[in-house]
């Protein structure tokens, strides 16, 4: 029996630890690490080279969508089930388009998780079935509605999307700096070009949008 090993990557602690205790009750899963954020998240699996990340959609600092699009170009890729309390079509649609291979609501059965990272350790797609008929209906729309609303994820950037998760959990501009170990100029750039795409002149502006995105849960 092939050994899967999986990375942890939510922001609660206790998650974690009953996502680990269950998963490696299975003989054939194993869990070489936790990470509590994105960027964590990210660093880990350049280290660890896991073959799966069980990855939570809403984390801070990094959320899982952008996490998820930056582990995708690593060689070699993990695979990324996706595990979230929202059962929303832009959070499913847009963790599937930055790579993950599944989708599994964190009110599902354990079992249905193990079933997903089986799954994408073969390349298939996994969708819990509140998902699968939620992205089934988003399909069918777009197929007869090609006008979809921009969202964050093709409005911004990726550094526009970091740095503006960074200032809805509350950094200052040079803490933003520091993390993304750029120039307080370039920060401040970022964030005029922020809110003259959005049309958003305030923080609190921005940070509702943000929320309403899917950038960061604030949790």
């Amino acid at each position: 029996m092939n050994n899967t090993t999986v990375l942890i990557a939510d922001d609660h602690q206790i998650v974690r630890q009953g996502l680990r205790s269950l998963l490696d009750s299975h003989p054939d899963l194993n869990v070489i690490g936790e990470a509590a954020d994105g960027r964590a998240a990210i660093a880990m699996a350049k280290e660890l080279k896991p073959d799966v990340i069980v990855m939570d959609v809403g984390m801070p600092d990094l959320n899982g969508i952008d996490a998820t699009r930056q582990v995708s170009t690593l060689t070699p890729p993990p695979q990324v089930v996706a595990l979230s309390m929202h059962a929303d079509r832009r959070f499913a649609g847009e963790m599937l388009r930055a790579g993950a291979k599944a989708y599994v609501l964190k009110e599902s059965a354990f079992e249905e998780l193990a079933s997903a990272i089986r799954e994408a350790t073969q390349g298939k797609i996994f969708l819990s079935p509140r998902i699968a008929g939620v992205v089934v209906e988003d399909y069918v729309t777009k197929i007869r509605d090609q006008d979809e609303p921009a969202n964050a994820f093709s409005r911004l950037s990726p550094r526009e999307r970091e740095v503006l998760q960074l200032m809805a959990e509350g950094r200052s501009t040079k803490e933003i700096a520091r993390d993304l170990s750029v120039s307080v100029k370039t920060v401040e750039t970022h964030r005029r070009q922020l809110m003259s795409k959005l049309n958003l002149f305030t923080v609190a502006e921005l940070t509702k949008y943000a929320v309403r995105e899917g950038l960061t849960a604030l949790s």
